[in-house]
């Protein structure tokens, strides 16, 4: 009985490991698939490196630790040599992993790669404002990159009183469609417990929120008590399709003659859009076979920033060309649009029946597919010759028949 029971657990941990490594396997397997699926869709090389962020303001004597993000949206691995080229008189500054002082990187295709920039000042290092180069190339230089970093050194805030408000990182850029996230720490100065007033003044529009540290309710207010710190959370959501630029806001908290204000900035790069179709909305075409058919498209930049560099790729049956005229677009303003001719020609010896054609618009920021229904329809010289084969046939029956008749 025992020995019954031990070989039905054995079965049961064998099934639960069966299952658990095929649902893994399982898993891996579809990420794997969606990765490869597009793969096509990505041009024969992409790189570009960013800060995380490319301005901030620190206390006198803070040690910066930055992440300097590297995306490698190519179809090959890419190999990278980076490093500071420029950095003030006074500061120490390298670019390392968990580790070690690096000097390159390799980014595989489809992946991001993360390094860190360490920026130390010295002693002598007074408040004003600094600017460190952080310079990448690959091995065969056909990408170099290059990002600024903007570092204030604050001075003591003369104008406040009883209450200081600063952030690390006072200076943000994103798309205008996104929400910007500041964290402003508010410094009592005061020997008693005080409530502190939350204002802000931001550009028409736009919309601000105050939220404690880690906490998603919103507030108006602040309690502070006696001389303590504490962190509170700034999230302002630009109004919808806001120009590109710079966009000062000032937070202020205020509690009797105990006043502070600090200067934020948004910086917003505009959104990036991209739409295509034909002006009659429908996505087939008939065609013959080694024939040409166009058909026009249009492409439209639904974004609020200028897209650049769209190129136009196809996804067609073994044997089939795709033309389009123009191959490329430079540029294309917001809200601006182009008309693209595209010629499908299908092969010589395809058969009768519907095919499916993609069509790939891709910028730098954005992208859009379309899927053609191409019908491939029977030459009208073998229609012809049908007909003729016919006539010859009741032709010829005729004749028979009137023959017959005579005998």
């Amino acid at each position: 009985m025992a020995g019954t029971k031990k070989v039905r657990n054995y079965f049961v941990i064998s099934v639960i490991m069966f299952l658990s490594y095929f649902l893994l396997s399982n898993n891996a397997w579809a990420n794997s698939k969606k990765k490869l699926e597009g793969y096509e869709q990505r041009p024969e090389r992409s790189i570009s490196m960013a800060l995380e962020y490319p301005g901030l303001e620190i206390s006198p004597g803070q040690t910066i630790n930055m992440n300097l993000i590297f995306h490698n949206a190519g179809k090959k691995t890419e190999t990278l040599k980076v490093w500071v080229s420029s950095k003030p008189e006074g500061w120490r500054a390298r670019l390392k992993s968990d580790l070690y002082t690096i000097t390159g990187i390799t980014v595989p295709w489809g992946e991001d790669k993360t390094v860190t920039l360490e920026a130390e000042p010295g002693k002598n290092v007074i408040p004003g404002e600094y600017k460190f180069v952080i310079e990448a190339k690959t091995d065969d230089e056909q990408f170099k990159m290059r990002e600024l970093l903007l570092v204030k050194v604050r001075e003591p805030d003369k104008t406040s009183k009883g209450i200081r408000l600063s952030s690390s990182y006072p200076v943000l850029q994103g798309p205008s469609d996104s929400k910007f996230e500041f964290s402003v720490e508010a410094e009592s100065k005061l020997d008693r417990d005080a409530v502190f007033n939350l204002s802000a003044q931001v550009p028409e529009g736009w919309e601000v929120n105050f939220k404690p540290a880690y906490e998603q309710k919103t507030i108006s207010s602040l309690k502070l008590r006696a001389n303590q710190s504490q962190n509170i959370s700034v999230e302002l959501t630009p109004v919808k399709d806001a120009k590109a630029g710079r966009y000062p806001i000032i937070i202020r908290a205020s509690s009797g003659e105990a006043k502070a204000e600090i200067m934020l900035t948004c910086i917003l790069t505009g959104t990036y859009a991209i739409d295509a179709g034909t002006p009659t909305g429908l996505l087939s075409v008939d065609a013959r076979q080694g024939k040409k058919s166009i058909v026009s498209i249009f492409v439209k930049n639904t974004g609020s920033a200028p897209l650049q560099n769209i190129k136009f790729l196809s996804f067609k049956p073994e044997n089939w060309k795709v033309e389009f005229n123009p191959d490329t677009i430079q540029s294309l303003e917001p809200k601006e649009v182009k008309q693209i001719e595209v010629s499908i020609i299908p092969y010589e010896e395809a058969f009768v029946g519907d095919y499916s054609v993609g069509i790939g618009i891709q910028s730098e920021k954005a992208s859009k597919n379309l899927e053609f229904r191409v019908s491939v329809k029977a030459s009208a010289v073998w229609g012809w010759i049908g007909a003729g084969i016919i006539i010859i046939v009741i032709a010829g029956l005729m004749l028979l028949f009137r023959w017959v008749g005579r005998r």
